[in-house]
């Protein structure tokens, strides 16, 4: 009797609670924006990876825009990087721009030998000679000084332009010297959101490439196939 009774107030009360159906539906709902978020392509069978959706699962709107912009970004810097290691690789150097004659794409010594920081007497030519990671090392603390403050302001420029201007796309921080964004349609143009995926696209290809290229530079073998 006393089991039937505990049952009945039981059951009463769960009457009164709220039905948890909202949420789900949120859920379905959110989960369906992300995949249909641009950038999210063939490759992945037109769905957000697991790892993504793992992350973005109880995450605000705008983060999606936040994790667009850093994949952006983190690819663009992938793609110049990988250019670079293939360059110093490979022995490709620029000349030194209106400085000692000698110098040139394929020779990288110089008539007179121009200090990059006299603190350490490593000079131009010096990490023109020297192996990508070794170069890399060889820059000056004055030098990521320098280095730091440029990306700092980039960042401040392109924090103001996407979070404070509204209608932004991501990646999107005003600077288009050769006018892609100028042409009818601007950035809703069938041609542009083509030319953003390739980018997109081209920088995770990128960021994959430096990050094994940058491993078998350190461990030896570490890529079986064929690098610079």
């Amino acid at each position: 009797m006393k089991c039937a009774l505990f049952a009945t107030l039981i059951g009463a009360a769960s009457a009164f609670a709220p039905a948890n159906t909202a949420k789900p539906a949120m859920g379905v709902a959110k989960m369906a924006a992300i995949d249909e978020a641009f950038g999210v392509s063939i490759e992945t069978g037109n769905k957000c990876p697991p790892l993504g959706r793992w992350i973005l699962e109880d995450a605000q709107p705008e983060a999606t825009k936040w994790f667009q912009n850093a994949e952006i970004k983190h690819g663009r810097i992938a793609m110049v990087a990988t250019i670079g290691f293939m360059v110093q690789k490979f022995g490709v150097h620029f000349p030194l721009y209106l400085g000692p004659t000698g110098s040139n794409c394929f020779s990288p010594e110089s008539d007179t030998a121009w200090l990059l920081s006299s603190t350490t007497g490593t000079t131009f030519s010096d990490i023109a000679k020297a192996a990508p990671l070794d170069a890399i090392q060889m820059v000056p603390a004055a030098g990521w000084l320098q280095i730091f403050f440029a990306a700092g302001w980039f960042e401040c420029i392109a924090y103001h332009r996407q979070w404070n201007q509204e209608g932004r796309v991501p990646g999107d921080y005003g600077y288009d010297p050769l006018g892609f964004t100028k042409r009818e349609g601007g950035f809703e143009s069938e041609e542009l959101k083509s030319l953003r995926l390739k980018e997109i696209k081209n920088g995770r290809v990128a960021m994959m490439t430096i990050a094994a290229w940058v491993s078998n530079e350190m461990i030896p073998g570490a890529l079986p196939v064929w690098h610079p």
